[in-house]
């Protein structure tokens, strides 16, 4: 579900890089005229505002002066010290946020062993620390914790305990509510400040996957009610975990609703294999409108992820935008923007909600960006499209058995963001020797325009299973109506195995039926699963660069505005070639009142600012590993700080991990 490594690429390149060096180039940067100095409203959940915009109006770091910027402070969590054996597992992907003064105005964050530090925001001084001691045992391979949610409670006088509280979601199934002031347990909430939802997760089938659903996102919190979703083992396991919605009290723990996220096909027959499908699951952040006591969650792909036999129909409420009144559970509306999912193209991000200005009226609206590079654009309490969307016919020569979908929503605007399908003209290398094994290898494949399914035979995808794009999602400026989002773009391929063709030792090993791993079984099927990129002889993408760009749109034409290459290839080269041609990613944008978006992301070890208007690249600088995480702006002191984690990723960038929390600030 995440973007995918590329080996190291070859020394040829340096032959090369004269001719093929890419910079981003001069795009006309647009003057910064001074603002007033503007509130500073925090940082206040995981993607910003409730909404989820990722957007701040503070301006005090600008297009002017951010060539400026340097590190203010660094934290170090310690967690690969305090674990190491769990290195290759842990992935340090968290945004903190800025509690208010009342809260004691900490700077709050999780590492992957789900432990809360609570940091002075100036000078990144721990203030306090708590640690769940969670199982450590490994689960579904990975430990890690995105962030923390903040909740006052309004029945209690300011100066009670846990009057402002931090809940968490933890690796192991747990919900825990501390004191934001102390990190103290809140008593009242469950047993002493804990919540194992583990016993109301059994209560809906299937349930034979339990240790590898993990609460690793940041629980939404609306109006007293935490709302969580989790993961699910969706590519070995047609049973998978069930992906259902779960609702507690903030106050007390109690279970309050559930809401299942798959419809079954027969609806009236139990005894279907539609009835032990998995998946459809919430596995990233949701967004929430308080006012209106609304959440809105993003559904990932039933399982298993590439095979649609046991589960026939569109799959409903999979891969959907689905909007829940916060304090009942009951459907407001719901839009399914892919039928019968055969891709894992879950919905990989949070809803943006935002006011798009149009003709001079200001329209709320839910933005859902998608593994398929297209935006799907909401009324935000309706569900009417923004733009209009169009079911297109798709391919539908896919598994005899399968209940391939006829057709696919596609929005009218804005266009994809990404190229959609792949064929031999698409072939790419940096000599005629390896573009034609590209075309070779991609003629020999199942190829065609998006939607193609998957069968026996090696069948390419374009975009990948990481998107398009990914759980990073986007900033929205909501002074400009820009839209900025990072996106991938390099093709895959895939294929069902039957399993009297299988090899029981290699469908043992570790990374059986996973990306670059050998073929694997998946569990309640006739079927293993085989997966990886379409790499050239010289192990490069077989289509051209760039492989990851960040995009600007302007959302109330629905037209992309500019792109540009993201990332650099040095570090992921023999030789320190600086080609901008793009690289895997993990993590997000902000976007500013500056004019500046904020991204690190990448596998180059590399922290950026860009002009959001024109694109231009502003500022550059080189941390200690790479920064896979979204970044978060506040004020403190008189000064704007920019904050992110740094910490490598296990496949976008394995080659080096970290534990540092890096703040950077103008000079004081």
């Amino acid at each position: 579900m995440r973007n995918l490594p590329h080996n190291r690429l070859p020394l040829m390149l340096a032959i090369l890089a004269a001719a093929l060096l890419a910079g981003c180039g001069d795009n006309g940067r647009q003057p910064f005229e001074a603002r007033p100095v503007v509130e500073d409203p925090g940082w206040p959940t995981y993607a910003g505002a409730e909404g989820g915009t990722r957007y701040s109006p503070l301006n005090q770091i600008n297009r002017s002066n951010v060539e400026d910027l340097e590190i203010a402070w660094t934290y170090n969590t310690g967690h690969l010290d305090l674990a190491p054996q769990l290195r290759p597992m842990v992935g340090f992907q968290v945004t903190p946020i800025l509690l208010p003064d009342e809260a004691g105005r900490h700077l709050v964050l999780c590492d992957p062993l789900n432990r809360i530090m609570a940091l002075d925001p100036e000078t990144g001084e721990e203030r306090w620390r708590f640690d769940p001691e969670i199982d450590l045992r490994p689960f579904a391979g990975r430990f890690n914790c995105r962030g923390v949610t903040h909740w006052r409670d309004p029945e209690a006088a300011e100066a009670d305990a846990c009057a402002h509280r931090l809940i968490l979601a933890t690796n192991d199934r747990r919900l825990v509510a501390v004191d934001a002031r102390t990190g103290q347990p809140c008593a009242e909430f469950g047993e002493d400040g804990f919540v194992d939802v583990t016993p109301i997760i059994l209560e809906l089938q299937p349930a034979n996957q339990l240790l590898t659903m993990q609460l690793n996102s940041p629980a939404a919190v609306v109006n007293g009610v935490i709302v969580i979703g989790g993961t699910a083992d969706k590519f070995k396991d047609a049973s998978s975990m069930n992906g259902a919605v779960r609702a507690f009290s903030a106050r007390t723990g109690e279970h309050l609703w559930t809401f299942d996220t798959l419809i079954r096909e027969p609806a009236d027959d139990p005894e279907s294999s539609a009835w032990h499908v998995g998946g459809a699951n919430a596995w990233i952040n949701m967004t929430w409108d308080s006012e209106r006591d609304l959440v809105f969650i993003p559904t990932a792909s039933p399982a298993p992820n590439f095979y649609g036999g046991k589960r026939p129909g569109n799959n409903l409420y999979a891969n959907s935008v689905i909007v829940l009144r916060a304090a009942t559970g009951e459907l407001v509306w719901h839009y399914q923007v892919l039928h019968h999912d055969l891709w894992d193209w879950d919905l990989p991000t949070n809803p943006i909600l935002a006011e798009i200005t149009r003709d001079g009226e200001k329209v709320p609206v839910a933005m859902q960006l998608t593994k398929q590079g297209m935006i799907f654009t909401f009324h935000r309490y309706t569900g009417e499209p923004f733009f209009g969307i169009e079911e297109r016919p798709v391919p539908t020569d896919g598994m005899p058995e399968d209940d391939v979908s006829p057709t696919q929503p596609f929005p009218v605007r804005p266009p994809p963001l990404v190229k959609h399908g792949i064929g031999p003209e698409d072939a790419w290398g940096l000599t005629p020797y390896d573009r034609n094994k590209c075309r070779e290898l991609i003629e020999s494949m199942r190829y065609g325009p998006i939607y193609t399914p998957p069968t026996t035979e090696f069948t390419l995808m374009m975009p990948n299973v990481g998107g398009g794009m990914n759980w990073g999602g986007g900033a929205f400026d909501p002074n400009s109506n820009i839209l900025v989002t990072p996106v991938g773009e390099s093709p895959y391929s895939l294929r069902l195995v039957p399993n009297a063709d299988m090899d029981p030792e290699a469908a043992g090993a570790p990374m059986a039926g996973l990306p670059t791993g050998p073929p694997g079984y998946i569990e309640g099927t006739d079927y293993g699963l085989e997966q990886g990129p379409l790499f050239s002889p010289f192990m490069m993408p077989c289509t051209a660069p760039p492989w990851g760009k960040l995009v600007a749109v302007d959302m109330a034409a629905g037209e992309i505005l500019w792109e540009v290459p993201l990332g650099l290839v040095d570090k992921l080269s023999p030789v320190p070639i600086p080609l901008r041609w793009g690289t895997p990613f993990a993590g997000g944008p902000i976007a500013t009142g500056g004019g500046l978006v904020f991204i690190g992301a990448t596998a180059d070890e590399r922290f950026r600012a860009y002009d959001t208007e024109s694109g231009e690249l502003l500022w550059e600088i080189e941390g200690p590993t790479s920064a896979n995480a979204t970044p978060m702006t506040y004020m403190a002191g008189g000064r704007q700080y920019v904050v992110v984690a740094t910490g490598g990723h296990n496949w976008v960038y394995p080659f080096k991990k970290g534990d540092s929390l890096i703040a950077y600030s103008l000079p004081d």
